[in-house]
C-alpha cells in the first residue's frame, strides 16, 4: 500500500525537492504520516510485503527513509506513548546507524503533551515479539529500547541505496504488558482491526477483555503521541535527517 506522495515545493531555493520515504506497518501510522514531502508505504505488518514494496521504489526519487511508528517495548523502563527515537537498528548480527538531527529545542517541544523522548537502539523482527519473556530476553540480548517489523528492513534497503536514515517509534506495548494472541489474531492483512474476530475470541474466552482493554489504550495512548510527532517530520524546525 502506498500512501501520500507529495512535494516540499519552496520557490527560488535549491533543496533537494524529492520526498523522503516514511515506512510504516499499520494503515493508523500511514495516515498519520501522509502529507506534503512524504511518500508513504505501509507493509500491513508483512516483512515479506514490505521489502516487496522497496524492491520496485527507486532510490533516486527519494532523499531519504524515515521508518514510523509503533513499536514493542523491550527497556522496562519505557510507558505507552514514549517516543524513541533510533541511535541505531539492530536485526541479527547486522547493525545500521541511524540518525536524526534532534536538538535540546526539539526534544523540548516533543516531549509536550507528556510525551517521554529517548534515544535508543531499535530491534528488528521478522515477526511480533509478544510474550513478557520473549521481551525481556531480546532486551537483555540486545540492550535495544523497543523492538518493531519495519526498521531493519527500511535501514538495509537505505544503506544499499546510499540515502540517510532515521527512525522515530513509539512504545505501544511496553514491557511488562504481553500482546494478547487474540489482538495478534485480529489484524487484517490490510493492517486494520477485524472487529468481528475480536467479538468471537471475547465470546469464547471473557478473560481476555481486560487484556484487550489495556492493549487498546495503549495502542490508543501510543497513536495520539505519534501524531504528535508528525509535525516535525519535515520543515524548517522539524527532524532533519543526517548522514551517518
Amino acid at each position: 500500500m502506498t500512501l501520500g506522495t507529495g512535494d516540499d515545493l519552496t520557490a527560488g531555493s535549491e533543496i533537494d525537492l524529492r520526498p523522503i520515504l516514511i515506512v510504516t506497518g499499520l494503515v493508523q501510522e500511514a495516515r498519520i504520516a501522509a502529507g506534503p514531502g512524504m511518500a508513504v508505504i505501509c507493509s500491513s505488518s508483512s516483512p515479506t510485503q514490505l521489502r516487496a514494496l522497496l524492491t520496485v521504489m527507486d532510490p533516486e526519487t527519494i532523499r531519504g527513509v524515515i521508518s514510523f511508528g509503533v513499536a514493542g517495548g523491550l527497556d522496562p523502563t519505557l510507558r505507552s506513548g514514549d517516543v524513541v527515537v533510533a541511535t541505531e537498528v539492530l536485526a541479527g548480527d547486522a547493525r545500521w546507524a541511524a540518525g536524526l538531527a534532534l536538538g535540546d529545542d526539539l526534544i523540548e517541544k516533543l516531549t509536550s503533551g507528556r510525551r517521554r523522548v529517548v534515544r535508543g537502539c531499535l530491534a528488528g523482527a521478522e515477526e511480533v515479539v509478544a510474550g513478557l519473556s520473549c521481551k525481556a530476553a531480546l532486551h537483555s540480548e540486545t540492550g535495544a529500547a523497543a523492538v518493531d517489523m519495519e526498521s531493519h528492513i527500511a535501514a538495509a534497503y537505505a544503506a544499499e541505496a546510499g540515502l540517510p536514515f532515521a527512525a522515530l517509534r513509539v512504545i505501544s506495548d511496553p514491557a511488562h504488558r504481553a500482546l494478547p494472541a487474540l489482538a495478534r489474531a485480529a489484524i487484517k492483512p490490510n493492517g486494520r482491526i477485524d472487529v468481528a474476530t475480536i467479538l468471537r475470541g471475547v465470546a469464547r474466552n471473557p478473560a481476555t477483555v481486560h487484556a484487550l482493554v489495556s492493549t487498546g489504550i495503549d495502542f490508543n495512548r501510543a497513536l495520539r503521541s505519534l501524531r504528535g510527532c508528525r509535525d516535525y517530520l519535515l520543515g524548517s524546525e522539524g527532524l532533519v535527517l543526517e548522514t551517518v
